[in-house]
């Protein structure tokens, strides 16, 4: 089974890294794209803007909203995709 491992951009890159993902829509304050090491930027992977921006007006009380929409989004594109491949 592949290992994965989470880690946040400003952590320093190491050699058993393996491949690079980074899971932003944005790209992260304060980062020069010289500095970040990444293999692969997964953007389709994120919340839409659309449910970014609900969220972050009030993260706390709209967690558990927030998981459960992104979650639909999710599947969602993963249908869509599926669809279009045949």
């Amino acid at each position: 089974m592949t290992q994965i491992n989470i880690k946040r951009v400003y952590e320093t890159p190491s050699s058993n890294d393996g491949y690079r993902v980074l899971v932003d829509r944005l790209w992260p304050r304060g980062m020069k794209r010289e500095y970040l090491k990444y293999d692969y930027w997964a953007k389709e992977l994120t919340p839409s803007n659309d449910l970014r921006k609900w969220f972050h007006a009030d993260v706390e009380k709209r967690w558990g909203a927030f998981a459960d929409m992104y979650q639909k989004e999710l599947e969602r594109s993963l249908l869509l995709k599926r669809s279009l491949i045949g």
